[in-house]
């Protein structure tokens, strides 16, 4: 790895050097993207920091319609196929279990989206998606340690548009989805609504008697509708409704012996499983947003309001197995959630020195419970189950100016002063073999005060090429287990995960090819760890000391002719443990877990406007580490896998009809896996699928 970073810094170097001679501007056939990373309209060349932008076309060309397909194709960046809510991980950052928290924030028109239990909002009616590596909590926020997912909508015209689509594959999957938008006054008030449907049954198979066969079933629901008001040129208000539901049954995967070897389980052994308890995930999402802009001459003022309520309740099998001493044992997690965020914003137009600066607050309620499990525990049950109300408030002041120093240089300098505030009320009850245990009586609150700076200075190789470096901090806040062993607060209590990041990169945009390239350094300290108690009966969250991830990560776009278009990406990554014992054992120097060593994408398109048109996409991801809890903590390492998509379809001047294969060679890898005595949930890849589509525009 030393070598690899070592040779890139050395081609970065020769390349500035190469580019420094020739300071002419050139053309272009690559339109100029215009990003929102800054929270102000630049080019994408001008701002110092990794970003991959997806189009509306390319959304559309590679089939993405759910959050865990864009994640596929960012370096470096991984979703766990598994259990209890959507679990990202980037740059060797995993989601935190007891804050819910995900190391990558998705936003949505500005409204947040951070909690595991509420990712995977609708991709219908999406202009643009600019995912903004590395940590973003100066401009976006507490959670945003990984990176921001910022997915912009389509701006409604005064000639009414859309598009209905509808979809069928393998495993009696069906998708449909409307969405328009228009002028109910021109250029004063417009509307649009859009929704979703999909049905799955999936590839997992139940044998066990009275129980619903289609195992690993889902059903979707997304509905969005809004009301755009100007009344004049300068004021603007946009009223957002969202209402989505989300029902997944078992999981992707099945539940194995946990002493088989990790790389001897196979897809093939879990599409035919008997369990005996009903085992499903519902979520249901409410949310109210409300944008408002007002423009003049030298600044912009911007408010956005959100409310939003999240319903969570799982059902689970103990061991996802039937015919044994833990039949008709279960787990439960029923969670609700309030959440109120408001964020003010003032920032620079048509000046030379651009800024941006604003306030931030947000009020969380969240009740769970009932929360726990009923296992077997020294050959009898043991019941546990835990209520809690916890509460968390934030506030923050937050700014940032890029400053041009001369032709060829600029300035980023930023920050974000937070205070934020923690509550929990929590009674746990337990009982052995009948026989109750003493309640656990649990209250506690802690206030996490932290600056959040952030440096960057940008060269200006010639028009069409960049170099920066940057430094920052990430930071993802503390908090309390819902299952208290105790009422000691050291014992039931972790603190905020801090992250120190380094970065240098270079943008090149050429007439018929672009490149980015960034290498990156993160020392991380209190990182957030997960682990077991009494034999899997309990599961807490702590605090290792200290950890480090390093890597490298390029992505480009080469245009072969008009219509033929190849692209790339690539992230190797060395992420470890530098100080952390669990109790049990220390992790010194072994890999951080569900990071794979790499991650890599291929792909070669034919693209038409009308005609037939076809691509072909490749997805590579390394070897992936995990936490054994069945075998005393240890490591274990999951093999990778490469699978590939295929599309191929005919449009008209309305319509789009085509078909596609999934995974073609029905290759196989595992995507999650945890285990504690007894049984392990191991999770994978979906198998290959065939489906055709038919989408008509108007």
């Amino acid at each position: 790895m030393k070598k690899t970073i070592s040779f890139v810094l050395s081609s970065l170097l020769l390349t500035s050097i190469a580019y420094a001679h020739s300071k002419d501007k050139t053309h272009t056939n690559f339109e100029a993207v215009t990003v929102t990373a800054n929270k102000i309209e630049e080019n994408i060349i001008d701002v110092p920091q990794s970003i991959t932008v997806i189009t509306d076309e390319q959304l559309e060309n590679k089939g993405i319609k759910k959050i865990s397909e864009v994640i596929k194709e960012i370096p470096n960046m991984n979703f766990q196929n598994s259990l209890n809510g959507g679990m990202s991980s980037f740059r060797g950052l995993n989601s935190s279990m007891f804050t819910n928290n995900n190391p990558i924030v998705i936003y949505i028109d500005g409204v947040p989206y951070y909690d595991r239990y509420d990712f995977n909002p609708s991709l219908e009616n999406v202009e643009q998606i600019e995912i903004l590596r590395g940590p973003q909590g100066t401009l976006y926020g507490k959670d945003a340690i990984g990176g921001v997912i910022n997915i912009i909508t389509k701006t409604p015209t005064n000639q009414w548009s859309g598009s209905a689509l509808m979809e069928y594959g393998e495993d009696n999957l069906y998708k449909t989805s409307l969405n328009t938008s228009g002028a109910i006054i021109d250029n004063k008030l417009y509307a649009g609504i859009n929704g979703s449907f999909k049905s799955d049954d999936g590839w997992i198979t139940n044998h066990y008697s009275g129980m619903n066969k289609d195992a690993n079933k889902k059903r979707e629901r997304k509905t969005n509708g809004f009301l755009l008001y100007k009344p004049t040129d300068n004021l603007s208000a946009k009223f957002v409704l969202t209402d989505n539901y989300e029902k997944e049954y078992f999981m992707d995967g099945y539940g194995a012996n946990p002493t088989i070897k990790i790389n001897n389980l196979k897809r093939k052994d879990a599409k035919n499983v008997s369990f005996d308890v009903p085992t499903y995930e519902r979520t249901k999402v409410k949310s109210q947003s409300l944008n408002l802009n007002y423009d003049l001459e030298k600044v912009k003022l911007e408010s956005t309001t959100t409310h939003k309520k999240v319903d969570f309740d799982g059902d689970y099998d103990t061991d996802n197995l039937a015919n044994n001493l833990s039949d008709d044992l279960r787990q439960f997690n029923y969670t609700e959630l309030d959440t109120w965020t408001q964020e003010l914003r003032v920032s620079s137009k048509n000046q030379d020195i651009k800024w941006i600066t604003g306030l931030y607050f947000d009020k969380e309620d969240r009740h769970q419970g009932p929360y726990g499990a009923e296992q077997l525990y020294y050959g009898s049950v043991y019941i546990g189950n835990a209520n809690s109300n916890s509460k968390s408030k934030t506030a923050a002041i937050f700014a940032q100016t890029m400053i041009p120093l001369g032709e060829d240089f600029e300035l980023t300098l930023g920050g974000r002063y937070q205070r934020i505030k923690k509550e929990i009320d929590v009674t746990a009850k337990s009982s052995w073999a009948g026989v109750s245990n003493p309640d656990v009586n649990y209250i506690d609150e802690k206030t996490w005060n932290t600056f959040l700076p952030k440096v960057a200075l940008m060269y200006y190789l010639n028009e069409n090429t960049s170099t920066y470096v940057s430094i920052s901090k990430g930071y993802m806040p503390g908090g309390f287990n819902y299952y208290p062993s105790n009422n000691k607060s050291k014992d039931n209590s972790f603190e905020a995960q801090k992250s120190t990041n380094y970065e240098i990169g270079l943008k090149h945009l050429a007439e018929d090819y672009n490149i980015n390239i960034s290498i990156f350094r993160m020392d991380i300290k209190d990182i957030h760890v997960y682990k077991q108690l009494m034999q899997g009966t309990l599961f807490a969250t702590s605090n290792a000391n200290k950890a480090h991830s390093q890597g490298i990560e390029i992505d480009g776009t080469y245009f072969i002719t008009d219509k033929l278009q190849l692209s790339a990406a690539v992230g190797l990554i060395d992420a470890k443990y530098d100080d952390y014992d669990n109790g049990t054992r220390k992790y010194d120097g072994e890999k951080i877990e569900t990071t794979p060593r790499y991650t890599a994408s291929l792909g070669l398109a034919y693209l038409q406007e009308k005609g037939l048109y076809g691509r072909v996409d490749i997805f590579a991801r390394g070897k992936t580490t995990y936490i054994d809890g069945a075998d005393n903590d240890n490591l274990v390492e999951a093999n990778g896998g490469i699978t590939s998509n295929a599309k191929v379809g005919y449009k008209t001047k309305n319509f789009d009809i085509y078909g596609y294969i999934t995974n073609i060679t029905n290759e196989d890898y595992i995507t999650s896996y945890m285990s504690k005595p007894g049984t392990a949930w191991v999770g994978f890849n979906e198998p290959r699928r065939f489906g055709i589509g038919v989408k008509y525009t108007f």
